[in-house]
């Protein structure tokens, strides 16, 4: 940024001048001091067209994920989806054949737990649109609010995620609004959208109490705080309820509805069934509170965090809630916990029966390195995951936790064709994707960063030119 001068002026002004200055010389300021706000521009990279003929990669070695690994196999797009795998496959005159052999196939990477495209630079508060005010905000859709030009989805393309979870967040704990599925790529949040309203996100409070000599509040009142956000939050849910039943009873009575509450409205598939809870929690006194919470309210829902779910395993299967891990790279949470506590969270819930799938940081460090989810799963692999579900974790799972998973997830006749090709392994560092399609149509694989590389890598040969 250029360094600007501003020059003030002091002393007594004529009167006659007086009037005019609101007018004319705090414009001017105002218009110099936003010349001097940082540039945020938007990517680069351009949206691929629409898939308008037939595509076909062939004689890679295709993981189907829900599947055997297919050897020296074709796999056909057709108008978006995948019409064919097999080998040698018929193709007419306008088909596009794409050499893939020596390269493997698989989905493309599902990122289920991102703030992508509401959150581009933490510092900058103008880039930040995360959360509203007030504990409850069921009305909040994250769809709408998507940047589609945000320079972080080609990054998490780069390296395999084409799908994500967008979610908001709670910026006083409790209902913080309606997260989506997107696709990484798109003119606008229309294009980017697959599933406008994916899950109601509830942000659970804190249970432990701080017992240090430095808490702000003595154990007694904290309790005290917590059980009174717990009865608000009750009382609204009961509210919720009690509209949706009264819209449903004025419906089959023939009667006009109650008064619109857009907060509770937004809540009503939520009792109709049409749209899951995730509930946020990571500590075990958390997570057993949501558990009996939701078994009394006879609500299902799906833990998102779950740095504790280990712990009670046996509750989440015979409950029959499944869990988006988050944080494999955080702290134990204690002080007398392994120190892998984190790392093989994932393989005790396998070994549970649980229904899990792998997503990124938890914290807000995490957020905007979603590239990084393949690693996050392979770190798992290495505290006792096996490696086909530590890749099941990041595609299939995580389309079918979202509510996907008929669409996305693996490679099968008749999903969508939103596939990546590889040169190895995508759970190892070194593993370039070298090919991306989302709904069949070709990706630039390009971003921010590889254009400083390769903007960068020239300026070092030409001086290694000039000797």
């Amino acid at each position: 940024m250029s360094s600007k001068t501003i020059i003030l002026f002091a002393g007594p002004m004529p009167r006659a001048q007086v009037g005019a200055f609101p007018a004319v010389c705090f414009a001017t300021l105002l218009l110099l001091l936003l010349s001097g706000v940082p540039e945020l521009s938007a990517s680069s990279v351009i949206p691929a067209p629409p898939q308008v003929h037939p595509i076909l990669l062939a004689g890679g070695t295709v993981h189907t994920v829900s599947g055997a690994v297919l050897e020296s196999t074709d796999v056909l797009f057709v108008d978006g989806r995948i019409a064919q795998i097999g080998r040698r496959l018929a193709r007419t005159r306008d088909t596009e054949v794409i050499d893939v052999k020596g390269r493997r196939v698989y989905p493309g990477l599902v990122a289920a737990f991102t703030r992508l495209g509401l959150l581009e630079i933490a510092a900058v508060r103008a880039t930040r649109d995360i959360a509203e005010t007030g504990m409850f905000n069921p009305s909040v859709r994250a769809q709408v609010a998507v940047n589609a030009d945000s320079e972080l989805l080609p990054v998490a393309r780069t390296n395999g995620v084409l799908t994500a979870l967008t979610v908001p967040a709670a910026s006083a704990k409790f209902i913080a609004g309606i997260s989506a599925v997107i696709r990484l790529d798109g003119w606008t949040w229309e294009d980017l959208s697959i599933r406008a309203a994916a899950a109601l996100h509830v942000y659970w409070p804190q249970m432990r109490l701080d017992r240090s000599p430095q808490a702000a509040k003595p154990p007694a009142d904290q309790q005290k705080d917590l059980e009174a956000r717990l009865r608000e939050f009750g009382e609204a849910w009961a509210a919720a309820r009690a509209y949706a039943q009264a819209k449903s009873a004025a419906a089959t009575a023939g009667r006009p509805p109650p008064d619109t509450d857009l907060r509770w409205e937004a809540m009503t598939p939520v009792f109709t069934g049409v749209l899951p809870v995730f509930i946020h929690a990571d500590e075990l006194k958390q997570i057993e509170s949501a558990l009996a919470w939701a078994a009394r309210q006879q609500v299902k829902i799906t833990l998102v965090g779950g740095a504790d779910a280990w712990r009670v395993a046996a509750l989440l299967r015979a409950a029959d809630v499944p869990v988006i891990l988050a944080g494999a790279n955080n702290l134990p949470l204690r002080r007398d916990d392994d120190f892998d506590a984190p790392f093989t969270n994932a393989e005790k819930l396998r070994a549970a029966g649980v229904r899990f799938c792998i997503a990124g940081q938890a914290d807000g460090s995490g957020f905007g390195n979603e590239r990084n989810l393949p690693y996050e799963s392979a770190k798992a692999v290495a505290y006792g995951l096996p490696r086909d579900e530590a890749i099941k974790a990041i595609t299939l799972h995580a389309a079918q936790l979202l509510g996907v998973g008929d669409e996305l997830g693996s490679v099968e006749v008749g999903k969508r064709a939103t596939v990546i090709v590889t040169d190895g392994d995508p759970l190892e560092i070194p593993t370039q994707v070298a090919l991306a399609f989302i709904d069949g149509r070709r990706i630039d694989l390009a971003n921010r960063q590889t254009m400083l590389r390769d903007k960068y890598s020239e300026r070092l040969r030409r001086l290694g030119d000039d000797g």
